[in-house]
């Protein structure tokens, strides 16, 4: 026991590092030491497996104790994520004019995408009125999102003792979730063995300009443009809190690839910085949703770089176009099997390059997915709490109230 009280007393973050280095070694030294990587998959399984329920539980909780007087920031948060992941695909596309990338192509992974935006938009909204148990079964967040509203608004009705109960079941779950993200050093170390001893780092080697393309855009992203935009809303330095927000949330997202599993952890960071839980328990589960700028980078670049392959010229107004589309597919990639790849051939079919070359084309994402989806994943669901933050701490600033991380 005091081994473990002498552990806890170690921050998480270094804790984290650990496992990260000790998973690295391992990943080397013992490859085939398989039963090392079920840390990982146990890790990851249980955050998605408490993440629908708590979401659930804390929206209904959170909207039947909202009163009408209570002020709302959702409409700013909203706003915030759909300019975010615009000015990202924006940013993709300038980087592709800026340095051209090709792509080797061969046959890629079989998959069905879909044929347009409106089956995207339509998948969407079948999600959302899907049976409301099975939403959380298949940790489907439009539908566990659209049924915690509707009920959280029956509820209003309800009496304390069943408002309470809710309060009850929800802290429960917070409670749980608290202990699992307190094995992250331990997951971090299975999912990094697992990575290290599978795929190794020669399969990148022939990718590597279009991998140094993918993660530039998503680092300026990160470090460029989301401070400009949090500064533009709380007139401060923004650092600080980019900084929080990528190393609690995005730096466990880069290893989890799993913007689902990570909710549990953003809404530990809000809770962290002292923000409204009414608020922050409705815009996270939406903002790994429709909060996708790292999707956004991923469909236009890789689309960018399979026009260039096929020689295929691109006018500005076309490459304009491309970013309204990556934009909007982003949003509902989360509603597609196979997330945001499997919606490049929509972004490719606005070149007439067909089905077949572009599903090669989600091939190569495929093989470049260890680094492509790590990053995507940092970057989505990092922002999904810095601007989450930023509308509360726009509010503070009119309020005159300190804004403090």
């Amino acid at each position: 026991m005091n081994l473990v009280k002498k552990w806890n007393t170690i921050s998480l973050v270094k804790r984290i590092i650990l496992g990260l280095i000790v998973g690295i070694i391992l990943g080397l030294v013992v490859p085939g030491a398989s039963g090392i990587g079920i840390l990982g998959e146990l890790f990851v399984g249980a955050l998605k497996a408490l993440a629908p329920l708590l979401v659930f539980f804390l929206v209904m909780h959170s909207l039947c104790r909202h009163q009408k007087e209570n002020p709302s920031n959702m409409k700013q948060v909203i706003v915030l994520y759909l300019i975010g992941t615009l000015l990202s695909s924006f940013t993709a596309v300038a980087a592709s004019f800026l340095f051209p990338s090709t792509l080797v192509l061969a046959e890629g992974a079989e998959a069905t995408a879909p044929e347009g935006i409106v089956e995207v938009i339509k998948t969407l909204l079948l999600n959302a009125v899907s049976n409301p148990i099975g939403a959380i079964v298949d940790a489907n967040y439009i539908g566990v999102l659209v049924w915690g509203v509707i009920f959280g608004l029956a509820l209003r009705a309800a009496s304390d003792t069943a408002k309470d109960v809710l309060g009850s079941i929800s802290d429960a779950l917070s409670t749980a979730i608290r202990w699992v993200i307190n094995c992250a050093p331990f997951g971090i170390l299975g999912l990094v063995f697992t990575t290290i001893s599978t795929t190794g780092l020669k399969s990148f080697v022939s990718y590597g300009k279009i991998i140094l393309v993918l993660v530039g855009c998503m680092f300026f992203v990160a470090f460029i443009l989301n401070p400009i935009i949090v500064f533009l809303n709380i007139r401060q330095n923004p650092y600080p809190l980019v900084l929080k927000c990528v190393k609690d949330s995005g730096i466990m997202a880069f290893f989890t690839r799993s913007s689902a599993a990570n909710i549990p952890v953003n809404m530990s960071l809000c809770e962290s910085l002292g923000l409204d839980k009414d608020k922050y328990s409705i815009s996270i589960p939406l903002g790994a949703t429709i909060n996708m700028a790292g999707a956004a980078i991923t469909i236009t670049v890789l689309t960018m770089a399979a026009a260039n392959t096929l020689g295929v010229t691109i006018d500005f107004p076309t490459a304009l176009l491309l970013s309204l589309v990556a934009s909007v597919s982003a949003c509902g990639s989360s509603g597609v099997a196979g997330g945001s790849l499997l919606l490049i051939p929509l972004a490719c079919s606005l070149f007439g390059i067909s089905n077949e070359i572009a599903m090669q084309v989600v091939g190569v994402g495929f093989i470049i997915g260890v680094i492509q989806d790590s990053c995507e994943t940092a970057l989505n669901s990092s922002s999904d709490a810095l601007f989450t933050a930023t509308a509360e701490f726009r509010n503070w600033k009119k309020e005159g109230k300190p804004i403090r991380w």
